[in-house]
């Protein structure tokens, strides 16, 4: 199994910045992708951003120019830096991955895409 754990959430002001992390845990062979969704009351989940093992990123519209996300291979965490935000950005922010597991001790699973619990981020004066 794996657990995400995603932490950095809270309340800050317009303007102002947070950073977001998410630790990836448990029998994990490997791990590709990793990234942010986010999903505001009464709208639907989007993307925020994604990495790839090799650090190759891709920006969802809301996010471009505004955050940054970046990964620690050796620790399977996955950051996303957030600056000038907006209201509009209040969301609950879920980190995800796509891994590989250990089945047994030489064999594995197919990749699949695991998610954290959620973040809350709320931007209000």
């Amino acid at each position: 199994q794996v657990q995400l754990v995603e932490s950095g959430g809270g309340l800050v002001q317009p303007g102002g910045s947070l950073t977001l992390s998410c630790a990836a845990s448990g029998s994990i062979r490997s791990i590709g992708t990793m990234g942010w969704y986010r999903q505001a009351p009464g709208k639907e989940r989007e993307l925020v951003a994604d990495i790839t093992a090799g650090g190759r990123t891709n920006y969802g519209d809301s996010a471009e120019g505004r955050f940054t996300i970046t990964r620690n291979n050796a620790k399977n965490t996955v950051y996303l830096q957030m600056n000038s935000l907006e209201p509009e950005d209040t969301a609950v922010y879920y980190c995800y991955a796509n891994a590989v597991l250990w089945v047994d001790g030489s064999s594995w699973s197919s990749p699949d895409k695991y998610w954290g619990q959620g973040t809350h981020v709320t931007v209000s004066s």
